[in-house]
Formats: structure tokens, sequence, C-alpha cells
């Protein structure tokens, strides 16, 4: 009977070391592929959101500006043609 239970414990130890072993595969592999990728994505020269969203809202503020200054020009024509 004991050489029974130490089949089993061995068998156990075997199973739980197998476990570890492919956990940190697993993690290796992710850990390389996630490296894979920011490589990739920082080759492409991919903006961040946080750099759109600046940009966007810069474009915004031109947009208005112009918008400003069309109305102004505008003005002024009709007052110098007045």
């Amino acid at each position: 009977m004991q050489s029974k239970n130490k089949i089993f414990d061995d068998l156990s130890q075997l199973m739980t070391n197998a476990m570890g072993v492919a956990q940190g595969a697993k993690d290796e592999a992710n850990n390389a592929m996630k490296s894979m990728l920011d490589r990739w994505l920082a080759e492409r020269d991919f903006v961040t959101r946080e750099e759109f969203d600046a940009v966007r809202a810069m474009a915004q503020k031109a947009r208005e500006e112009n918008e400003a200054l069309k109305a102004r020009i505008a003005a002024l024509e009709t007052k110098t043609s007045n």
C-alpha cells in the first residue's frame, strides 16, 4: 500500500512540475509576442491616443479661428464697399 501512495505522490509531483513548466512557457510566449507587437507598432510610427486627441483639438481650434477670420474679412469687405 505504501508503494502505491509513493507512486501517486511521485505522479502528483510530476504533474505539478509539468504544470509549472507549461505556465512558465506560456508566460514567456506571451512576453515574446507582446515584445514583437510593441516593436512592430513602434516601427510603424503610430501615434498614441493622447497625441491624436491633442492634434485633433489643435485642428478644431484652427478651424474655429479660420471661421472667425473669414467673418472679420467679410465684415471689413462689407464696410469698405459701403
